[in-house]
Formats: C-alpha cells, structure tokens, sequence
C-alpha cells in the first residue's frame, strides 16, 4: 500500500522562491544547470511518494515568465546514434521532443547547442534540420585539455571560440536529453561570454538527487547510487562544505572531484569564487519536504531492489558489465534488504515452481497479492492483468471476463495469418478485447472501469517479458521487475 511521505505543494513553493533568491543574489540573471529528467522523473517519485513526476516542471512554470530553455546535445552522441533508455528513442529526437513538450506547456525554449562539434557530418545535418523547423542553434566546440588547462578554457582559445548564446530571460535553465551532453561547461562558456558583455548573472546547479540535507546512508541517498551504477557515481560528505561551514552535507563523487576546477575557472572569470563547496552551487529543497521519513524510507529500499533486478536484466541481454550487480549487492547488503524483501517476488517464484511454467504476481493497493499463470491461450502478465483487475472490481474469480471464444479466434490469427510463433495474447491485445468486451459485458465494463487503480502497483514476473508487455506495465503504472532469465534458450527475443 502506497502511504505518502512527501510534501510536493511545499516543494513547489520552496523551490520555486530559492530559485528566485538566486537569481537576485546574481543581479538578476541566472544560468541553472538541470541535472535528472525534467519530465517524468519516475525515480524521485518512487523514492518520494507524494513527488509527482512532472513536479520539476510544475515548478518551472511558477517562474514561467522568467524562465528560457535551452537545450544541450553532444555532436559525439548524435553520431553514436545515442538513445535514451528509458524510451529507447535518440537523443536527437528526443531533443524535438523536449521542444514540444515544453511548448506544449507554454515554456520558452530559446535554441539548441550543439557541443563538442568537430564538423561531424551527423551533427551538421541534425543542426540543418532544427534550422528549418525554426529552431535557432548554436555550436560549442571540443576544447583541448578541458577540464584542466584553465588558462586556455577561460580565454579567446578556449570559451571564447565558442557561439554566444543570445538569451532573453533572467532564467536561462540548461537541460539535456541525458547525461555527459555538456550542460556545465555550457553554461560555464555563457558565463565567460556574458562578463565580457558586462552582464551580470552566475551559474546554480538543481539536481534532486544526492538530497544533501539527508544523511550519506539514508535509503534515498542510497537508492540514487544504484540508479547510478552504470555510471559509477558515489555518494560522499562534501568535505568543502565541511571545511567552509563545519556542516555535513552530502554530495556526490563527480561534483566534488571537479570543484577545485570550477573554483579556477570561477577566479578566472569573475576573479573570485561565489562558492565555497559544491553543496553551495545547489537549488535543492528536496529534503526540506519530507513528513514521514518512514514511509520515504521503505520506498527507497523498494527501489533499491527494483534496481537490482534491473541492472541483473540488463547484464542478462548484454547490456550492462557484470559488476554492476555486485554494486548493487553491496547497496541492498548496506541496507539490510534482499529480493525477499520485495513480496511479489517469492508470490511468483511459488506459483512458477509448482507450474513449471513463467508466472507473475501483482501487489494490490490493499496489500492482496494476485498471481498469474502461463496457459494456452494466455501468458502470465496477461493472466495476473485480468486476475488483478477482477479483484479490483470485486468480480468473482471464476468469470471470465473475456470468453474463451473471444480470445482463441484472436489466437488463430496471430498464428496463422499474422506469422507469430506464439499464441497467447499479450497485455496490449487482452485489453483491446477487454474493452470490446465491455460494451456488451458488465463485468468487463466494471474491470476496465479499475485499470487506473493499477498505478504505483508492484509486479514481478518469473521471465524477462517481451518488449509489448513491459511497455504496458509501464503505461499502467506499475513497478515491474523481472527475473534475469528468458523463458526459452533462443537467441532473438522480440
């Protein structure tokens, strides 16, 4: 059961006003590096029940006259044909994306920069698109010895080859499609380029995740890590902070690794640092919104959990180094949980066992947990699906919501016309016939009516699923996690 711990109208406000006392504290101008997913952060709400995922950008549109988007790309990213893996598109379409959405919600997005350019033809005709779709753009090219030659960085050779970014707003937030686009040394460049200009403004950094005011080995700190570990990020006391303030505060390992850099190029810039530690470059309200510390806690653990099982899948298919699961061990060791902890993982294991089939399980906002069973006509997270929704509508199990008749017609087809090798119908296809079902059956109506309470649900299945039901788990709102083995020994699985 889902029990809130965080305070997201409080987070709003704090935010949006620290962000603002910034900008003052600059002159009235200000270049905000955003770290994380400004849309969707599905992690923070995760770890932070009560966060809405679209909490970042909320924000943002409390200081919506203020604010300018710019977004950042690396050319080297846009030639690797780079994608995002959460959905799987690349960064360069996402970056299109970004710009509907936040169009779409009335934000100002400004231009694009294309960093690290080194005349890569596919950065050359991805800059020629956004210029004909409107877009204004703006290079930013690889500098030598960058971070630490700082007297080329911080001259004409180095920020000053550069494009000038033309920005309108006393808000210009950096963002990108992910991480390593450059966001810091952009906004760094802007900063050499407008103390040129004498324009006032400084450079803050948001990013939600180390929350600095929560302890190093606090179950939110942790979980982050192992969101991380692909890229070996570390939690660490900001030993700057420390020194300056004789305050503990957490940070992580890359920002305090680079700090002495930016302080140079800071003095460089301005002749001295406005910053005392990487904690003071922060925005974060974060830790300021907890209520129920208990309840963030044990969501965090979840996720820490659900981590593993998502990094031990990804090592499964190739995708990830083996030793990122003996990071995640070591995280879920330190926090005194394992999979047993995760109560629909041993509901699924059991019916699996006694099947000899794949199974799944579904945790129910009750606390009630449902299982699946593969069958002919059915594979397992279609039947939990169905299985789930009837308890949810407080239908007997013995109905079938859709009727054998239904389903195996759908079967044939799939087999005999439609080339599959597979005939039991997956999630997408059981819910199209649910919602046909519903207009003559009751029943169907009633389940159909229950799919949204399906959301912050936790699932488990027995076997890595194919690319169509974890994409319908996803779109429910439920929190997936899989066993890291395929059903069959084949080496393709779609």
């Amino acid at each position: 059961m889902l029990k809130i711990g965080f305070d997201n109208d409080k987070y709003l406000k704090m935010q949006s006003e620290c962000i603002r006392d910034r900008i003052a504290s600059f002159g009235g101008k200000l270049y905000l590096e955003f770290g994380g997913k400004l849309f969707d952060d599905y992690h923070a709400s995760r770890v932070l029940p009560g966060f809405a995922p679209d909490s970042k950008v909320r924000m943002l549109l409390e200081l919506k006259d203020q604010a300018e988007i710019v977004i950042v790309i690396s050319a080297e990213d846009i030639e690797k044909n780079k994608r995002r893996g959460d959905i799987g598109i690349t960064y360069d379409l996402d970056v299109l994306r970004l710009i509907d959405a936040f169009r779409n919600i009335g934000l100002y997005v400004g231009s694009v920069v294309i960093t690290h350019y080194r005349a890569q033809h596919t950065a050359d005709a991805f800059e020629k698109r956004l210029n004909a779709l409107g877009v204004k753009t703006f290079r930013h090219y690889t500098i030598p010895e960058y971070p630490s030659n700082i007297p080329l960085i911080v001259s004409e050779n180095g920020f000053g080859k550069n494009d000038y970014i033309e920005t309108t707003r006393s808000l210009v937030v950096i963002t990108a499609p992910g991480p390593g686009s450059g966001k810091m040394a952009t906004c760094l460049s802007q900063l050499y380029h407008e103390n040129k200009r004498g324009v006032q403004c400084g450079y803050a950094k948001f990013e939600t995740f180390p929350v600095w005011n929560l302890p190093l080995k606090h179950p939110v700190n942790v979980a982050y890590e192992a969101a991380t570990a692909d890229l070996n990020d570390v939690n660490m006391i900001d030993p700057y902070h420390l020194e300056a303030y004789g305050e503990t505060a957490v940070n992580y390992n890359r920002d305090i690794e680079i700090f002495p850099v930016l302080t140079a190029m800071f003095e460089k810039i301005y002749n001295k640092s406005p910053y005392k530690s990487p904690t003071d470059m922060g925005v974060n309200m974060t830790g300021c919104c907890i209520f129920d510390d208990d309840a963030v806690c044990d969501a965090a653990r979840q996720e820490i959990i659900r981590r593993y099982y998502a990094t031990a899948c990804n090592v499964r298919q190739g995708n990830a180094d083996p030793s990122e699961i003996y990071q995640q061990e070591l995280l879920m060791n330190s926090m005194h949980i394992s999979p047993e902890n995760r109560p629909v993982v041993k509901a699924a294991l059991a019916v699996a066992e006694r099947t000899e089939q794949p199974a799944a399980a579904i945790e129910l906002p009750n606390g009630k947990i449902v299982t699946g069973k593969t069958s002919s006509l059915l594979g397992a997270s279609s039947a939990v699906l169905l299985n789930a929704l009837k308890e949810l509508a407080g239908i007997d199990d013995s109905i079938h919501l859709i009727s054998p008749s239904v389903i195996e017609p759908i079967s044939q087809m799939k087999v005999t016309h439609l080339g599959n090798h597979n005939p039991r119908l997956h999630m997408d296809e059981i819910l199209i016939a649910l919602s046909i079902s519903a207009t003559v059956n009751e029943n169907a109506a009633r389940a159909i009516d229950a799919v949204s309470q399906l959301r912050h649900c936790e699932a488990h299945s027995t076997v890595i699923l194919s690319n169509v039901d974890s994409t319908v788990f996803s779109k429910l709102g439920l929190n997936l996690t899989c066993e890291p083995k395929y059903q069959t020994k084949k080496l393709y699985h779609g």
